[in-house]
């Protein structure tokens, strides 16, 4: 893709054609493009940390690993990864070939590095994706595995340029069963008791998901036949997930591309993100759990991204109780049935905050509005009033939408900051905006359908 991010070394990866022990060399590239229109934003990108590994590789092989399509490499890549671990850190080399496996865990100062054609199957039983720690649409429980995990581990990377595959796990990641554990939050049940497998019932796993880790790269990897959201850092710092490519299809609900929540300092640059729901759905947390973690998601760039999910280019919530700040998103291509470009939704059940969210050169066509903010999502109700703004698009354009802004506040919290500028909105349905409970709203150089857009 064009137009990748300035003044930032994004490691690369490229494996040597050696048999037995491939020497893997990195190499920090200097991508060129023009640099981000906020300082602030330089200056996320800038401080958010990548990982660094010694120069010592382990090939999965010997520990045992086959990649004839029918091999259980479970425990073959948990020995791998391991002895990597054991010896201070490296590269643990999948070798070209159709990998069978459960869930991987990986480990501090190790990168699972993924040679070009390899090929992940994740396996449909279950015992192979022990129990963890994880989070079901904001709520802290212990749910299988995801695919990939980690857990309170730094330093950490999934790179190459391999596919991972859950279509086999369809038959026991499935379900969508929050009540019970809404249930179990309302009798102060702690999240270590919040046990979903053998509970009679199921709720899906994720894909990729670090829980509470830092300095993690994900990079160059596709995704394929999801259940459910896609990648899912989660209370974690310093994560950058570079090229990869989601899966858009929509043989499973709800398979948002990147999910990042409550965590600290994202990059999510020169990716094709697919999903069938949001594309960067940014969250931290839902309710009264939300409330009893409390940590925000925030300091997020989002940058050279191909959308192609059918709801939000970039969504804050609706699992936004510990808060959302400082968001960025800049050259997004927004292709098919992109709903929004900007979505925001809480309600006074949720609570929360998104504040500094802005928006720069972002294209496309959308099935409704640019700009849909909701403080009402779900005509859920309760004590807690969300606080929203300011928000800012500039140098955006649409060649269709119904409209471009559907904000609403409320009465007794109004949106802080609306501004929009520079921007030219094209076979819009109507050039009147829904805008209630809004302070500050203000257009420079806005055009809708080829006229002055002033309200």
């Amino acid at each position: 893709m064009d137009g990748r991010i300035n003044r930032r070394l994004l490691m690369k990866s490229t494996v040597a054609a050696a048999i037995a022990t491939p020497a893997l060399t990195r190499t920090a590239l200097a991508v060129a493009a023009p640099a981000l229109p906020w300082p602030a934003a330089e200056a996320i990108v800038r401080n958010t940390r990548l990982p660094s590994f010694p120069d010592r590789n382990f090939a999965a092989t010997a520990y045992g690993a086959k990649g004839d399509n029918k091999t259980d490499n479970t425990e073959a890549f948990r020995k791998a990864i391991a002895a990597c671990a054991a010896a201070g850190g490296g590269h643990v080399i999948v070798p070209k070939g159709t990998y069978v496996t459960g869930a991987i865990h990986l480990r501090s100062n190790v990168d699972f590095h993924l040679e070009d054609g390899v090929l992940l199957k994740f396996s449909g039983d279950a015992s192979k994706f022990p129990t963890v720690l994880t989070r079901y649409e904001g709520i802290e429980c212990m749910n299988r595995s995801p695919m990939i995990y980690a857990h309170k581990q730094t330093n950490i990377a999934l790179t190459g340029k391999g596919t991972l595959d859950a279509g086999a796990t369809g038959g026991w990641n499935k379900g969508n069963d929050r009540a019970y554990l809404e249930s179990l939050v309302a009798k102060g049940t702690p999240p270590e008791k919040r046990v979903v497998p053998g509970s009679g019932k199921n709720m899906r796993s994720t894909f990729i998901e670090p829980y509470d880790c830092d300095t993690v790269l994900i990079q160059g990897v596709t995704l394929k036949n999801p259940k459910f959201w896609q990648i899912h850092p989660t209370l974690c710092k310093n994560v950058t997930v570079d090229d990869v490519h989601t899966d858009p299809t929509t043989s499973a609900n709800n398979t948002d591309a990147c999910d990042p929540e409550s965590c600290d300092h994202v990059v999510i640059s020169n990716s094709d993100l697919g999903a069938h729901d949001d594309n960067v759905a940014i969250k931290s947390g839902r309710d009264e759990d939300g409330r009893r973690i409390n940590v925000p998601c925030q300091n997020i760039v989002v940058v050279n991204c191909r959308m192609n999910g059918n709801w939000g280019a970039i969504t804050c919530g609706s699992e936004q109780t510990g808060g959302i700040r400082n968001v960025y998103g800049y050259k997004l291509s927004c292709v098919n049935a992109t709903k929004f470009a900007l979505y925001v939704k809480s309600n006074t059940k949720r609570g929360g905050f998104s504040q500094n969210i802005n928006l720069d050169s972002v294209s496309g066509t959308f099935a409704r509005a640019f700009v849909y903010v909701t403080t009402t999502y779900n005509s859920q109700t309760g004590d807690q009033v969300p606080e929203f703004g300011p928000f800012s698009i500039s140098n955006s354009s649409c060649t269709k939408a119904s409209r471009v802004l559907d904000v609403s506040g409320l009465p007794q919290e109004h949106v802080k900051g609306l501004e929009l500028r520079d921007s030219k909105f094209n076979g819009l349905d109507s050039t009147t905006n829904t805008v209630k409970n809004v302070d500050g709203l203000k257009f420079t150089n806005v055009t809708g359908n080829g006229k002055p857009m002033t309200k």
